[in-house]
């Protein structure tokens, strides 16, 4: 089993930055991908970022060029910097890593962006 443990998440306003961290404990050896999701009311849970082991990325197109998403992975922590935040970023954002075929999800982190 692999816990995940989210943190950085808060009440921001548009154009303001945020940090969310993702610590992997347990069995968290040999994780391939480490990634963020994101839900806001509503709505159906959707991509944002993903990282992989050799420190590939991807992203969603609408947070391109404002978000950066990185790993460490002796630490097995996944990070994502969230600049130019606007009011459409606002939901739940899910941290997740994957191995040995299982994926395993943080508990979620507010993001909420307003003025």
């Amino acid at each position: 089993q692999v816990q995940l443990v989210e943190s950085g998440g808060g009440l921001v306003q548009p154009g303001g930055s945020l940090r969310l961290s993702c610590a992997a404990s347990g069995s968290a050896a040999s994780i391939v991908f480490m990634g963020w999701n994101r839900q806001a009311p509503g709505k159906q849970r959707e991509f944002v970022a993903s990282i992989s082991s050799g420190g590939r990325t991807d992203y969603a197109n609408s947070v391109k060029g404002r978000f950066t998403i990185s790993r460490d992975n002796a630490k097995n922590t996944e990070y994502l910097q969230m600049n130019s935040l606007e009011p459409e970023d606002t939901a739940v954002y899910y941290c997740y890593a994957q191995r040995g075929g299982a994926t395993y999800w943080g508990q979620g982190t507010q993001v909420t962006v307003s003025s």
